[in-house]
């Protein structure tokens, strides 16, 4: 498997690159050149009202800059997931209307992180690594849900989580 690419899931600001925030600005601009100064020049009947100019030349503007921003976002978040980057970002480009961005975040995949002792990538929702049984998160002993590591009670079943015998580094705060 190639290296992932670590960014927080804290960290969304930086998951848009620097190239997408310049080329939708670009967009942004040349949209708005498009529709204020090329496109009344080759018009021979009066234009629609001003308030509807703004408002329709505005909004295709931002379409078309959030169009950009959406395939910046797939080239750093589709890394983190273990995907093709590269094929997620030509689905957002060449299929029209945001299909390809809605198709982006219906198929993919959960975070994918490293088990801390032996560096196999795990999903970011497994408890326990598959390689080395290692565990990752707290969980229930009864019905192996997720608990936070300072509930006293499983939510899901009731099952009193001091039996369990969690390990000390998954507790956050001591008994």
């Amino acid at each position: 498997m190639r290296d992932l690419t670590n960014i927080a899931v804290d960290d969304d600001a930086r998951l848009i690159p620097l190239w997408s925030i310049v080329i939708a600005i670009i967009a942004f601009v040349g949209v708005e050149y498009y529709f204020w100064l090329v496109l009344p020049d080759q018009r021979h009947h009066p234009g629609p009202p001003l308030g509807f100019r703004i408002y329709f030349n505005v909004s295709w503007g931002l379409l078309a800059a959030l169009y950009f921003l959406m395939i910046g976002y797939v080239s750093k978040d589709a890394p983190r997931r273990s995907m093709s980057a590269r094929f997620w970002m030509l689905i957002c480009f060449v299929m029209p209307g945001g299909i390809g961005a809605v198709l982006y975040f219906l198929l993919r995949q959960p975070l994918v992180s490293r088990c801390p002792a032996c560096s196999t990538f795990v999903q970011s929702d497994f408890h326990f690594c598959p390689q080395c049984n290692y565990q990752l998160t707290a969980s229930c002993g009864n019905c192996f849900r997720t608990v936070r590591a300072t509930d006293v009670y499983c939510t899901r079943c009731g099952h009193e989580l001091a039996a369990d015998h969690m390990p000390s580094r998954l507790r956050v705060m001591g008994d």
